[in-house]
């Protein structure tokens, strides 16, 4: 049985902090993820999708959680082909004059690596330590399937070698009929993590939620299925409480899928007021009980053969 670890997407959005979740004592960055990491061996860092951190902030981040705990860390949006403020880049990288948001093809190639330099920086105190997870590349919901996405693809996993990488893709084209099949042979051929996706269905940005291993680690995402998916803002798309039978439905085919992986990862981003530390915490609960009683059942059934 491989090792399962369930976590959220985000320790330190605005909502969570408001909810009551961390006690008065969390009352710093470092005391409230040294909290969360009490209670979960697993944690998103979103906040990398945003910007860059410096390096002295993901060594804190190492400090402050236990030796066995593991980030799997978003790569900056400009990187995965999204619109990016410019603003957001570091203050010595920013172009004199332009446009408010650029994309990786608007910045001079030096720039762009540089950015690489200073991301990969980033990551190297967290992976010295042990700790780094996968590289999550969220690709944005117009990367439809062709030989130009897939070679986009490869050449930025290689950008981030030798850590494991995860790819969450979000166009339908990918998983459309027998691309399916082709999108997953193409991940294992380059050692790519599927980021499984659990969302709302029948909207142009939605993917199926394929459970499958095609790398380690296996890695789900639950969103959660609010109906303002389409047209609410972030906050309304992702809230969203998981109901016990669905949540116990999903850790029956968690279960399943960690007996052949090495190691799975779990993560609630439905992260509105502390709704999915709430909802991990549970998941971590019924794929406790389920494989406790998974293994109850192969020990009688080996009795029972007498093998």
């Amino acid at each position: 049985m491989g090792v399962i670890r369930v976590g959220t997407s985000s320790w330190a959005d605005q909502s969570l902090l408001r909810s009551g979740w961390y006690p008065r004592s969390a009352n710093t960055p470092a005391r409230r993820l040294a909290f969360y990491a009490g209670r979960f061996p697993l944690v998103e860092v979103d906040t990398s999708y945003y910007a860059i951190p410096v390096p002295e902030v993901t060594q804190g981040w190492v400090d402050a959680t236990p030796d066995d705990f593991t980030f799997d860390v978003k790569a900056f949006s400009l990187f995965t082909g999204h619109p990016t403020p410019v603003a957001t880049l570091p203050r010595d990288l920013r172009p004199d004059a332009g446009p408010s948001r650029v994309r990786w093809r608007d910045l001079p190639e030096s720039t762009y690596d540089e950015l690489w330099a200073r991301f990969r920086a980033a990551l190297d105190p967290i992976a010295g330590a042990g700790k780094l997870g996968a590289v999550l590349l969220q690709f944005p919901p117009w990367l439809a399937r062709g030989v130009a996405a897939e070679r986009r693809i490869v050449e930025l996993a290689q950008r981030c070698r030798p850590w494991r990488v995860g790819v969450e893709l979000r166009h339908g084209s990918w998983f459309d009929g027998p691309a399916a099949a082709d999108t997953l042979d193409l991940l294992r051929a380059h050692d790519l993590s599927l980021v499984c996706v659990d969302m709302p269905q029948g909207h142009p940005s939605s993917v199926p939620p394929i459970l499958t291993r095609t790398a380690e680690p296996a890695i789900v995402r639950f969103h959660g299925h609010s109906d303002a998916w389409r047209d609410g803002d972030k906050q309304e798309k992702f809230r969203y409480a998981y109901a016990e039978e669905e949540l116990q439905r999903w850790a029956d085919r968690l279960a399943e899928l960690a007996d052949p992986a090495d190691e799975l990862h779990v993560l609630f981003n439905n992260c509105c007021a502390g709704q999915a530390q709430r909802d991990a915490t549970r998941m971590a609960q019924l794929l406790t009980e389920t494989l406790l009683g998974d293994e109850a059942e192969r020990r009688t059934a080996t009795a029972v053969s007498g093998t």
